[in-house]
């Protein structure tokens, strides 16, 4: 089924198929990467797989009592080892990005 076809916008069929590929459907979509720390803070430059180039500007993170916060840019979520958040439901908590500092 098309993705206009519920809207008020008219559908062009040869549009929709062009597009269609590129509707992501929310099931599809990944949960931010979680990584396990030992010091309250931390920095995070967006790389990993990629180069550190590619990445977004590298900030600065502090762990509060939360046990847990999140980079701003790209989600990715700081865990410290033995902190209160320090859970398997740690994925399903709200999102902390206090603490960024360039």
């Amino acid at each position: 089924m098309c993705a206009l076809a519920n809207s008020r916008a008219r559908c062009d069929r040869a549009y929709c198929d062009i597009m269609r590929p590129l509707l992501i459907p929310y099931v599809m979509i990944q949960p931010p990467e979680i990584i396990r720390v030992s010091k309250p803070r931390v920095s995070c430059d967006g790389s990993g797989d990629i180069p550190a180039a590619l990445g977004h500007p590298r900030v600065f993170l502090e762990i509060d009592e939360h046990g847990y916060v999140d980079c701003g840019y790209c989600d990715r979520r700081f865990v410290l080892i033995g902190g209160v958040a320090d859970t398997p439901d740690v994925v399903t908590k709200p999102d902390i990005a206090s603490g960024a500092s360039l």
